[in-house]
């Protein structure tokens, strides 16, 4: 009865002892962050009329045209970072789960073991085996077996989580773990965003080649009429070389569009996960619309819906338990170990439990008193690592209401110039045609035809470079809110 209630008194204690942690338990810190996003009021206003935030939008529902959405799931499914985070995150996970299992004691087996000591005339450490020796009589002076033994045995080991530091590095893990699956919602986010990009920029590619062959198409027309009046005596020279001139610079600007094309394919087929080939964009530019029923939230959501801010907070947890387990390493460890089994010098008698059997239990305390400033320096670097971590998460969250900003001031200002460059576009077609028709009738010379056409094409080209400004800043907007995943 007295052993048995010591045995609780030493298990009360050890459970005791185990409720200890040394360290300080993570809490989010302050950042003076502003209330809304600055700049782009009166966009704000606009999409602001929907109940939803722009993150709580599916990607989907976002971009809402069908091609672009199945480009967008084949690249979810076969992208290489994609492959890449998934694995990132079983390994994480794997971690975590072996982070646990140090918290318990370990057990091992031996089925079959051997010693054999070896040992000379002159060696000092004669045990009380000698008897047990493979030769008869006196040893020979040369090596021979001083001791053998054959052995089983259960052994087992556990160091008890005095400080807290085994649940300080299950505390690391998890964070770990937590910021491979941000990393890999941060990894779908950009891959969303570079799809779409790469999508609209094909379909701005594609608008600014109809573009430029329909202006081609026209100023070959005008040189054939400059040519017929050469022939009349009623244009010089000068005015086929300018024409001409004219015409090869609007004919050059096809090989460049096409070249960026098929670069842009080679992008968005390498994004999709495969090799390089021909992809058959159906849609058009002037169709690419989003919808404006919906508000930004307030700069504190970003914490929770943009992945690489919730990693970078993730990862300041982390370096908050690498404090305390610096921390704990500066205290006293207990451990203790077990084993059962049997020995005998005999491999015949190892099979006799009563005769051969043995079993073992020490325990032991380590106190660390003299490591050169080794432990007292890795919780001062812990803590330095801590800060830093804590300036990277809050740098990390500024950027990202920077990022919100721009693109809402982006946005806003490129709808004002998409408006102007709507009228400019108008007043250049109807330059063109009046100018066509003043060159016919003989009242305008082929220089204003020239400069009218190339007016044009600035104007045209221009409106396809706005509109795709536009995609990409909402776009943008999109990601920086921490949407698509």
């Amino acid at each position: 009865m007295n052993k048995l209630q010591s045995l609780k008194i030493v298990v009360f204690l050890l459970l005791a002892a185990t409720g200890c942690k040394v360290g300080e338990p993570y809490s989010r810190p302050n950042f003076d962050i502003s209330d809304e996003f600055y700049g782009g009021p009166t966009y704000q206003d606009t999409i602001s009329t929907g109940s939803r935030t722009l993150t709580e939008i599916k990607w989907a529902e976002f971009f809402d045209d069908p091609q672009l959405i199945g480009l967008i799931d084949t690249a979810l499914a076969n992208n290489l970072d994609m492959q890449r985070a998934v694995q990132n995150i079983e390994i994480s996970m794997l971690d975590f789960k072996q982070s646990k299992a140090n918290m318990y004691p370990t057990l091992g087996i031996t089925p079959l073991g051997l010693n054999r000591e070896y040992a000379s005339e002159n060696y000092a450490n004669f045990g009380s085996n000698r008897s047990r020796n493979i030769h008869d009589g006196n040893p020979p002076s040369t090596l021979y077996t001083e001791r053998l033994s054959y052995y089983n045995q259960i052994s087992s080991s556990w160091e008890i989580d005095l400080w807290g530091k085994y649940r300080w590095q299950k505390d690391a893990a998890l964070a770990c773990y937590m910021q491979s699956e941000e990393f890999k919602k941060a990894v779908q986010t950009a891959l969303v965003a570079e799809v779409a990009a790469t999508y609209y920029t094909l379909l701005k590619l594609k608008a600014e080649l109809e573009v430029a062959e329909r202006n081609l198409s026209l100023n070959e027309n005008t040189l054939r009429i400059v040519e017929l009046q050469f022939e009349a005596g009623e244009a010089t020279s000068l005015a086929i070389q300018q024409t001409k001139s004219q015409k090869l610079k609007f004919q050059s600007l096809i090989p460049q569009i096409k070249r960026n094309y098929s670069i842009q394919e080679n992008r968005l087929n390498y994004l999709l996960g495969r090799s390089p080939q021909e992809v058959e964009i159906a849609g058009e530019l002037e169709n690419a619309t989003f919808q404006n029923t919906y508000s930004t939230g307030v700069p504190l959501e970003l914490i929770t819906n943009r992945p690489d801010i919730a990693s970078s907070e993730y990862a300041l947890i982390a370096s908050n338990a690498q404090v305390g387990i610096a921390k704990a390493m500066k205290y006293p460890s207990l451990s203790i170990n077990a084993g059962i089994g049997m020995d005998a010098y005999q491999l015949s008698k190892l099979a006799n439990p009563v005769e051969s059997a043995f079993a073992l239990l020490n325990g032991a305390i380590f106190q660390p008193v003299f490591m050169n400033g080794k432990l007292k320096n890795n919780h001062k670097k812990a803590l330095a690592r801590r800060e830093i971590a804590q300036l990277d998460f809050k740098d990390n969250l500024i950027v990202a209401v920077k990022e919100v900003s721009d693109a809402l001031v982006t946005i806003e200002n490129l709808e004002e110039e998409y408006v102007l460059a709507e009228e400019r576009i108008q007043t250049t077609k109807k330059g063109i045609m009046d100018a066509a028709l003043l060159f016919r009738t003989g009242f305008a010379n082929y220089l204003e035809v020239n400069t009218a056409q190339g007016d044009a094409l600035e104007s045209e080209l221009n409106l396809i470079d706005l509109k795709m400004r536009i995609l990409l800043a909402n776009i943008d907007l999109y990601r920086s809110l921490g949407g698509g995943w």
